[in-house]
């Protein structure tokens, strides 16, 4: 039976052809998983690596190679986990679908305990010198943790893209899922310095849980007919769109994760301001979930790829500006951060939009936006892990040492935390005009 307000679609019927405005309740009700995985996600980029290597006594560069593996590693499941979420939607079976979320959310809650709290012997042994067993079970609660943040994760995009027709809907769709990870974000922020980094699991567990009581009373994405043969892993390839547009987000993803990874070393040992990590984090998603609105309403006057090429040049400036801070600069990195927020309501409200928007006019294309997001966040994890395995080495390289203060260390954090970004920033402006606003 439909849920009251969606229409069911007969086989062959077009989801575009059927757009679901979402009412606000319905809206929180779709965006709320995306506050307990974006709580997930933050702990795992910014507060491992730092905790890992400055608490546990892991080399950085160890730290940097073991991210770049796993993430790498899994990754590589992301397409399948794609094409395992489009059956599960397409099968309209509510019970079967439940059970799997909760089986993940339960998996994922866990491994974020377990990376935080590791077993006293191998702490000891860590204090030893031996770091051996510690990286073994870091390595693997990091690709449980992955895994099932990854199938959680391409399953609500790909639920979002029956739920938005137009440009401006799906742009809507997309802000209440970012709205909610962002508010996600700021709770992940603040939440270690206040409880400290072992109740990370204990609260992504309740929250998890809240989230997927939600989405059972979220409409359901419109639906069109099963294929008679599955959808091939690399299907989505086949389209030139996109291809490009995930050129773009990939150049764009690494400059945006160098400074997600770097920001508390930067914070120490740059401008020696422990104290403002909570907030500058905080500061930084408030700006841009309190963008997301101007950014919807922008992106539909003047289009989807144009407002986020609007966000990257607003990134650059604010990085510019990062570069040159001190000791002590507080206040003005607090600027930066509300800019650059402002520049990632840019990037979260128009880029996925852009995605969901590519699934074509055929009837058949609809069924493989959840393969489609799994390419997607399988560059989402390569951005990531390219960020904290070339950057985290290189700063190793060239002599910073984590809570060592030189002025070596501080020009090296100065160059890979502001300057690289901003390279790698307006690459991907140039590549998004090229291949994207020309041809589109």
């Amino acid at each position: 039976m439909s849920k009251p307000g969606v229409a069911a679609l007969k086989p062959g019927l077009q989801a575009a052809d059927a757009p679901l405005p979402l009412s606000g309740g319905q809206g929180v009700a779709y965006g709320a998983l995306g506050l307990p995985l974006a709580f997930v996600a933050l702990p795992l980029t910014v507060h491992l690596p730092e905790h890992y290597a400055r608490e546990l006594g892991v080399p950085l560069a160890t730290v940097g190679a073991l991210l770049l593996a796993v993430r790498a590693t899994d990754a590589v499941s992301d397409p399948w986990l794609g094409r395992w979420a489009d059956n599960l939607l397409r099968q309209a079976k509510p019970l079967k679908l439940s059970l799997v979320l909760l089986v993940a959310a339960a998996l994922l809650a866990f491994s974020l305990w377990g990376l935080f709290s590791p077993p006293a012997v191998l702490l000891a042994a860590s204090a030893q010198g031996d770091t051996a067993g510690l990286l073994g079970w870091a390595a693997g609660l990091l690709l449980v943790a992955y895994l099932a943040y990854s199938f959680l994760t391409v399953l609500h995009q790909a639920w979002g893209t029956g739920l938005g027709a137009s440009e401006p809907a799906q742009a809507r769709v997309v802000a209440w899922r970012e709205g909610a990870a962002l508010l996600g974000v700021v709770v992940a922020s603040i939440l270690p310095s206040v409880w400290g980094v072992g109740a990370l699991g204990p609260v992504v567990a309740v929250l998890l849980l809240l989230a997927l009581g939600g989405l059972w009373w979220a409409p359901r994405p419109q639906t069109v007919a099963l294929l008679r043969q599955p959808r091939a892993l690399w299907s989505p390839w086949r389209d030139a769109r996109f291809r490009r547009l995930l050129l773009v987000y990939l150049v764009n993803g690494v400059a945006s994760a160098i400074p997600a990874t770097l920001l508390l070393f930067y914070l120490r040992d740059r401008l020696q301001a422990p104290e403002a990590q909570a907030m500058s984090l905080a500061l930084y998603f408030c700006a841009a979930a309190l963008s997301l609105p101007l950014w919807v309403k922008l992106v539909s006057r003047i289009g989807l790829a144009q407002g986020w090429l609007l966000g990257m040049g607003l990134a650059i400036v604010a990085f510019i500006g990062a570069s040159v801070l001190g000791p002590g600069d507080v206040a003005l990195f607090g600027l930066i951060c509300v800019a650059s927020g402002l520049a990632l309501g840019a990037d979260i409200t128009a880029a996925p939009a852009l995605l969901a928007r590519l699934k074509g006019q055929a009837a058949t294309e609809a069924e493989d936006a959840g393969l489609r997001f799994g390419w997607w966040n399988l560059v989402t994890k390569l951005n990531l892990a390219l960020a904290a395995g070339v950057a985290l080495p290189l700063l190793q390289w060239w002599g910073y040492q984590p809570g060592v203060v030189s002025a070596q260390g501080a020009t090296a954090l100065a160059l890979m935390y502001g300057l690289l970004p901003c390279l790698l920033k307006a690459c991907a402006a140039g590549l998004l005009y090229l291949l994207w606003i020309r041809k589109e």
